[in-house]
């Protein structure tokens, strides 16, 4: 059986020192079964004039490339684009415990998806979230640092993890990430 954690237990993980987000204002952003993350100012941005192709065995360290916003200037994700964000909370869980991330329904509703595939965050992970923004509306949507753009939900695991994330055989490729973090798929193929 599935448990996601109430507000009440989330405040208990935070406590008993399961969970940790830094820095978080709890009594702002605590829902009742999750908690409002907010975003950072730097994006990553493909350089389609650089590269022809994306080939996940061999990635470029150029592929991508670095932009800053401000609340006086904000990223604007134009339609049909892509683009590398971050929350600003880093997450750290240390129990028996999983995250999921998802976007915030309001910003849904302007065309704004905040992940493509990644948004489960494993037991063990520590650091920033990456989130891959998508514009599927047909009009551009700015985004401003520190707005609130995702939502963090926590789950209850059942039974004893043998080997958490950032085990030194798992080889887990984002353990203390910060800031939007490019993808380090081609490691997968050097084992």
């Amino acid at each position: 059986m599935v448990m996601i954690l109430s507000d009440t237990a989330i405040r208990e993980a935070i406590d008993a020192g399961q969970l940790t987000l830094d820095p978080i204002d709890l009594d702002r952003a605590l829902q009742p079964t999750s908690v409002d993350v907010h975003l950072a100012a730097s994006f990553r941005t493909f350089d389609s004039h650089r590269h022809q192709v994306i080939d996940p065995r061999r990635l470029p360290g150029d592929l991508t490339s670095e932009a800053t916003a401000s609340t006086e200037d904000p990223f604007v994700l134009h339609p049909g684009e892509f683009a590398l964000a971050s929350t600003v909370e880093t997450v750290g869980l240390h129990g028996p415990i999983v995250g999921r991330v998802e976007g915030k329904s309001s910003l849904g509703r302007c065309g704004l998806a905040i992940h493509a595939t990644a948004g489960f965050i494993d037991a063990g992970f520590h650091g920033n979230i990456t989130l891959e923004l998508s514009n599927v509306a047909n009009l551009p949507v700015l985004l401003y640092p520190g707005m609130p753009i995702a939502q963090f939900a926590f789950f209850a695991v059942q039974g004893k993890i043998a080997r958490l994330y950032g085990h030194p055989d798992l080889r887990s490729k984002y353990q203390g990430q910060a800031g939007p973090t490019a993808s380090a798929y081609h490691r997968n193929f050097d084992r």
